[in-house]
């Protein structure tokens, strides 16, 4: 009985796997050359987090994000962040009907299944902090009442260079929020001509309509059971402490390195060490493996890290990026 059950069971997460595999080759197809960007959504996906997306303008940051919510069987909202942005245009607001002389609760934007906030640091502080509740907690409160979210919630954020006209620097807190924050760059010769070939094939110059192709759906029951084998990816205990040791090196650099010290100002929180084994259990998920490998804990820590860390003043000016910071703490610390 028990040995019958527990085929079932391996039935369904290789199922489970498949959808998951055709869901990111669909993604891929449809999002040419960002192949980073798209193992990190699938990533974030399986791990419930939240992802954070940076690049310059026309890098398909918001297709990318869209293309996933409508691969996702749930409810999906894009909101365009702009300075004259409230916090009530996110969350609601206690509406007072007259007919029956009470208050009652409109729900904003935010009580969907997928979010996309495009743009997010062109919105003042405020309006970014009012997602910190709803990013942590799945909640949202107005006046003495708490609002509970969707079970399957995921905010996708799109941001611009802060160097930009127009952008403003998130709050440190919100962005602790974020499991991941990737860097989209600029396609490569070859990737670009493939954009244009695809653009080309999409538009059928029938009223200049571009008809796109339907990326295959996966059902919300499906993404909860994966979450719940990537739990039980494997991970060494040396593994384990492989990650606690490149976290630590942020917050004491010296002990590894005398460059290292003069880059970091601040490290990281736990909750990075948590995001870099998990990140790292849902990387191998999606590569069929029952373990996690070194290579694993590697490709994901840099964009767990790299929003975590604050550099020296020395380092900024000296224009050290924070990705070379990284890189050069996967050096120092000791592969297990």
């Amino acid at each position: 009985m028990t040995e019958s059950i527990a085929i079932k069971q391996d039935i369904s997460a290789t199922k489970t796997t498949t959808c998951l595999a055709a869901l990111q080759e669909a993604i891929q197809d449809r999002i040419i050359g960002q192949q980073d960007l798209i193992r990190s959504m699938m990533v974030c996906l399986l791990c419930d987090g939240h992802m954070l997306i940076e690049g310059m303008p026309g890098l398909a940051k918001t297709t990318a994000a869209k293309t996933l919510a409508g691969a996702l069987e749930g409810d999906f909202m894009r909101i365009q962040f702009t300075p004259d942005l409230l916090p009530s245009d996110l969350i609601g607001t206690d509406i007072y009907l007259q007919e029956k002389g009470a208050f009652e609760f409109r729900k904003g934007p935010l009580f969907n299944n997928i979010i996309l906030a495009d743009e997010i640091n062109r919105a003042p502080a405020k309006v970014q902090s009012a997602l910190l509740e709803a990013m942590e907690e799945k909640q949202v409160s107005v006046g003495l009442q708490s609002y509970k979210l969707p079970e399957l919630y995921m905010v996708l954020a799109t941001q611009n260079p802060i160097e930009q006209e127009g952008t403003y620097s998130l709050p440190e807190a919100q962005l602790d929020r974020f499991l991941m924050h990737v860097v989209v760059g600029y396609p490569d010769h070859d990737e670009e001509l493939q954009i244009l070939n695809l653009d080309e094939k999409l538009d059928q110059d029938k009223g200049g309509k571009k008809t796109k192709p339907k990326v295959h759906s996966i059902h919300q029951s499906e993404v909860f059971t994966a979450r719940k084998d990537v739990l039980g990816v494997y991970v060494d205990e040396k593994l384990k402490h492989y990650a606690v040791s490149l976290v630590s090196a942020t917050r004491t650099p010296a002990k590894y390195s005398e460059k290292l010290a003069g880059w970091l100002h601040f490290g990281a929180s736990p909750r990075a060490t948590l995001g870099i084994v998990h990140a790292a259990k849902a990387l191998a998920y999606l590569e069929g493996s029952a373990y996690v490998s070194p290579h694993h804990i590697q490709q994901v820590a840099p964009n767990i890290l790299r929003h975590r860390i604050i550099p020296t003043f020395e380092a900024e000016a000296e224009g050290v990026a924070r990705d070379e910071i990284i890189a050069h703490l996967l050096e120092v610390v000791a592969v297990p």
